[in-house]
């Protein structure tokens, strides 16, 4: 790793740490909440991450590009080297419940794909990160690459629908696993091996994922959409479709059985 680059990820890293602090002066204190207009919630501790983290980074890179779930994309991404993709707080709904399932998320994009990734969990005080060909960390321990699963019992995160394909349509005993509102860590969970795979519905967004999508790969897993190939974070819409999460010796099997599927 570069020096320039070590920068970049000491940069992210003490910034989502900042932004920790300010989503703590919010949580569980009855923030403001507006419904945007595709029915999801957004609080004011969403938008006051989200104005810190952009006056932030891009004082400190103004030659970056940007992207995040709060602000109207400003088409900086599609111009520059490097691009912040940035969730204030990925999982409101559990930030508004007062539980610990969110994040703070910030990945850094070049040549359409994550090179650095950061995902801060205020709550539990957990901090994934990765870089691009130097591993994924959870709290500073590396995520161990277990490429293999061995059990025939899989734990999986994903729309209950499509749970119950699985169960139908494949070789493997699927026990469900409780759900997390945070596609994010939902993610990182099959990072750190407390899953086994995550289905994803459509609708998700670069946002949600950029930043978990280098940590998942990192530590020997892959996020794919649903006709194997990997996100292009240059692609003109950041809307995404169906993807699959899975260690590498899940992807196809599962992704078989996922293209059978509906996914509403």
């Amino acid at each position: 790793m570069t020096k320039s680059n070590s920068v970049d990820l000491d940069l992210i890293l003490d910034t989502a740490k900042q932004a920790a602090a300010i989503a703590m002066s919010y949580f569980a204190k009855a923030p403001e909440i507006t419904i945007k207009g595709d029915a999801s919630p957004v609080t004011e501790a969403d938008l006051a991450i989200d104005a810190f983290l952009h006056d932030n980074l891009r004082t400190a890179r103004p030659d970056y590009g940007w992207l995040s779930e709060e602000r109207e994309d400003d088409g900086s991404r599609h111009k520059a080297l490097r691009s912040f993709v940035v969730d204030p707080i990925d999982g409101t709904r559990a930030f508004i419940a007062e539980t610990a399932d969110w994040c703070i998320s910030i990945g850094l994009i070049e040549a359409g794909r994550p090179i650095f990734g950061v995902l801060y969990c205020p709550v539990s005080d957990t901090v994934y990160s990765a870089a691009l060909g130097q591993g994924a960390y959870r709290n500073g321990v590396v995520l161990s690459k277990q490429v293999q699963i061995q059990s025939a019992e899989l734990r999986i995160a994903g729309p209950k629908p499509l749970i119950r394909s699985l169960q139908e349509q494949s070789k493997f005993t699927v026990k469900p696993m409780p759900y997390v509102p945070s596609l994010a860590l939902r993610l990182a969970m099959v990072a750190d091996d407390s899953l086994d795979a995550t289905l994803v519905k459509p609708k998700s967004a670069f946002w949600d994922i950029a930043a978990a999508d280098l940590i998942v790969d990192e530590a020997g897993a892959q996020l794919l959409n649903i006709d194997g190939s990997s996100v292009d974070y240059s692609a003109a819409s950041p809307k995404l479709g169906a993807m699959l999460a899975a260690r590498n010796n899940l992807v196809q099997p599962l992704l078989a059985v996922v293209r059978s599927s509906a996914m509403g």
